[in-house]
């Protein structure tokens, strides 16, 4: 039987004995025959009206005190129910059966309040004919005995909920557990990530290590792997440039003597400048004593379709016959063409590749260095072998090493000066009045520092 109606029952049955005891009282007093006893058949009462009266307001009030805990009891299992709903998706079907339950006790809670309205007024006609009511009084007697019944029915559903409530707990730690769990195995899962990664990135550092020292390595084999001289004179032709030289001036009564040079040469490079190298003897110009004054120079380089023009002319500081003709990074990267690295360890083999540029011969050579003259290298012309073409090596030919560095230029037939750097002491510029400049005077002075050489140097 529902709670609520359970109340009415016993309110009901509360003003009934509280009626019924008054009129057994009064008829008592006027010696009338007392009223038949009653006795119950799970309880046996001396004055049962009174009894009854005082276990049903005790029952009344316990209901109330009942029901109130269980209201608090219902609002804390919402509660609970719903801060676990995001939690407990398995038990979803349960809680809204038990909200479902709960709006039908509350309707059937609104339905028993206005049936308690109407038993109201009920109670106040039935309080007129309470007299006649003896026999419903033994059956409320039994009414109340199976509302005790139900009393301790409905215990055990109170015990059953709180059970259930526990379980639902239970099933909460259980959940926090397995999500502490969920959580440390993401963390470990995070840190192998982690760990990989950075074993990734070591093996990628050392694959980075690895393929620079095999970039290294491999330029190593390179630097010191010997070259064909057929190789390094495919090399020279297909990278070198042909310059064109006019030097300008008059003799006696206006007589032209200008004169016109072709050279064929290479472009070199110590990491910063770039120049063309070639010997004075293939320019305008002679080292001699006095020097002829030039009115003007001007020329060009040229490489296949492409020219870029001359801005001057240098002697080189070590010997003056080796003149070098500066090329700025723009017009170098214009005319396309392979720049020679000068050759940072020109003793690394002993032999190395001379290249007739102007006349077309090449061939392999044996070389010595010279202890009191470092900057050059001695040409063993007794150990000439391999050359093709005209086989006369003088001075002017382009010697390179065995790696296809540039080794240096033939400053006579036999000596060959090793370039390292370009250092200059003096210039000529083109394009310009050299009138006002004789030139000379610095070709007697560079012809005197050249004859002052050793005889095997000149």
């Amino acid at each position: 039987m529902n709670r609520s109606i359970l109340i009415v029952i016993c309110d009901f049955l509360l003003l009934s004995l509280l009626t019924f005891s008054t009129d057994i009282t009064r008829m008592a007093d006027e010696n009338t025959q007392p009223p038949t006893k009653v006795v119950l058949a799970t309880n046996a009462v001396v004055n049962a009206g009174a009894d009854l009266a005082a276990v049903m307001k005790r029952a009344l009030e316990d209901e109330r005190s009942r029901r109130e805990q269980l209201q608090q009891q219902l609002a804390q299992v919402r509660t609970t129910t719903e801060q676990q709903q995001t939690q407990l998706g398995e038990h979803e079907q349960k809680t809204l059966r038990l909200q479902e339950q709960f709006a039908a006790s509350q309707t059937n809670i609104d339905s028993l309040n206005r049936q308690l309205e109407s038993m109201s007024l009920r109670a106040q006609e039935s309080q007129q004919k309470l007299a006649a009511t003896q026999a419903e009084a033994q059956r409320e007697s039994a009414m109340a005995t199976t509302l005790q019944q139900q009393l301790d029915l409905l215990a055990k559903s109170n015990q059953l909920a709180q059970t259930e409530r526990q379980r639902l707990a239970s099933q909460l730690q259980l959940a926090e557990v397995e999500k502490k769990a969920a959580a440390e195995r993401a963390a470990f899962m995070q840190q192998e990530v982690q760990a990989a990664h950075a074993e990734t990135a070591k093996l990628a550092e050392g694959f980075k290590t690895l393929a620079t020292n095999s970039s290294a390595l491999a330029q190593e084999i390179r630097d010191n792997r010997p070259l064909a001289p057929n190789t390094v004179f495919s090399e020279f032709v297909s990278n070198r440039v042909e310059a064109r030289i006019f030097g300008a001036r008059s003799g006696l009564f206006g007589m032209d003597l200008s004169r016109d040079k072709k050279i064929i040469t290479v472009l070199a490079t110590d990491g910063t400048n770039y120049f063309a190298l070639c010997h004075v003897q293939d320019t305008p110009l002679t080292l001699w004593s006095p020097g002829t004054d030039w009115d003007k120079f001007s020329g060009t380089l040229f490489r296949q379709t492409t020219q870029v023009p001359i801005h001057s002319l240098s002697f080189h500081e070590q010997d003056p016959r080796v003149v070098m003709i500066p090329v700025t990074p723009a017009d170098a990267r214009l005319l396309g063409c392979k720049i020679y690295r000068v050759s940072s360890d020109p003793y690394k083999f002993q032999d190395a590749v001379l290249v007739g540029a102007n006349d077309g011969y090449y061939g392999e050579c044996n070389f010595q260095m010279e202890l009191k003259m470092p900057q050059y290298v001695r040409l063993d012309r007794n150990l000439l072998k391999g050359l093709f073409g005209k086989f006369n090596p003088s001075r002017g030919d382009l010697v390179f090493s065995r790696t296809g560095e540039l080794l240096g230029i033939m400053v006579n037939g036999s000596y060959c000066l090793t370039i390292h750097t370009f250092a200059t002491t003096d210039t000529i510029p083109f394009d310009e009045d050299l009138r006002k400049r004789p030139t000379g005077g610095m070709l007697a002075e560079l012809y005197g520092y050249v004859f002052n050489m050793p005889p095997r140097l000149q």
